[in-house]
């Protein structure tokens, strides 16, 4: 399977706040809402949503293929990823601009306030999917990126019948609810998490049960909590899998993706692609930024028997 993920491409400045923004913002005034935050520290890290799954893909062998756009600056990152297997060729250079920036200031207990530039990711539908030879046998990901041109992959994915996974996210509020509607119904699967599930429901009224009907699955993550695979009449609770530390949640939802499809494209069943997802996920949470985790096939798989049984099927991952 050639797996495409398209999304944002940005550099995380990630911040970390000694204290809990709940205890600083009063509910009576949010309309006034005016708050500055002194950090205690800040890292430049290499992020976005489509590098973010990709290296997790990565990682675990695969070598996912990368569209989007980028700025001048994006030369030092584009060669870290190649040296990680990771298939830049479909990334385009913007003259001019900046490649996107993602502003992060995480509390003591990992809640976020966050602002995202979006820089030369607002030229991301000046790439057409047409141009990159998918076939059916190729799985796009459609993750968060400017509105227009995740509406256009979604839209060439439908006429050129390959299937794709809506991955919408943080744009669940910019998006026209037409267009999150279209992106769901020809989808061949979803993934959200539990706050993005419900924004999308009310923004598009479809119940789970009808975006089940037409066929595919549903990822939604919970967080803490884990996660639920929803395929047909079928449900997989999945669970987390204990950190060894918790350093950063920035990213750990694009590396549950990663393992997850990592899964899928080999076939494995739901429970075991989930629990790939929960173990990458938490590879993740336990260093500060996107892709600063790092592991081995097998490392992963003698990681992943401590705390699961499956019974054999994750040798494919030495092969």
């Amino acid at each position: 399977m050639d797996i495409l993920c398209t999304g944002s491409i940005a550099f995380d400045y990630l911040m970390t706040f000694p204290g809990y923004f709940k205890d600083h913002i009063l509910a009576e005034r949010l309309d006034k809402i005016s708050l500055s935050f002194l950090v205690d520290s800040m890292v430049r890290r290499p992020g976005g949503t489509a590098p973010n799954i990709a290296y997790s893909l990565a990682l675990l062998g695969d070598h996912p293929r990368l569209v989007a756009t980028v700025g001048e600056d994006f030369s030092d990152y584009g060669k870290w990823l190649t040296a990680k297997g990771i298939d830049t060729s479909g990334v385009r250079v913007i003259p001019g601009k900046f490649t996107a920036s993602f502003f992060a200031n995480t509390d003591k207990s990992n809640a976020q306030i966050s602002s995202f530039y979006p820089g030369a990711m607002a030229d991301a539908a000046e790439i057409s999917l047409r141009e990159l030879g998918i076939n059916r046998d190729s799985l796009v990901v459609i993750s968060p990126n400017d509105p227009g041109a995740m509406n256009q992959y979604a839209a060439e994915c439908g006429e050129l019948k390959v299937p794709y996974l809506f991955d919408p996210g943080q744009q669940v509020v910019r998006m026209n609810p037409d267009d999150l509607r279209l992106g769901v119904e020809g989808a061949g699967s979803l993934f959200v998490n539990d706050y993005e599930f419900d924004l999308l429901h009310k923004h598009i009224g479809l119940t789970l049960d009808a975006i089940l009907a037409r066929g595919g699955f549903v990822v939604i993550t919970c967080g803490k909590d884990g996660a639920t695979i929803y395929t047909g009449d079928e449900r997989y609770d999945i669970p987390v899998v204990p950190p060894e530390v918790i350093a950063d949640p920035t990213g750990v939802g694009d590396a549950f993706r990663g393992g997850f499809l990592t899964g899928f494209r080999l076939n494995l069943d739901w429970d075991t692609c989930g629990k790939m997802g929960a173990l990458a996920a938490t590879y993740c949470l336990e260093q500060v930024g996107t892709q600063a985790h790092c592991y081995t096939p097998g490392e992963f798989i003698t990681r992943y028997r401590r705390h699961f049984d499956d019974q054999g099927r994750l040798d494919v991952l030495l092969n």
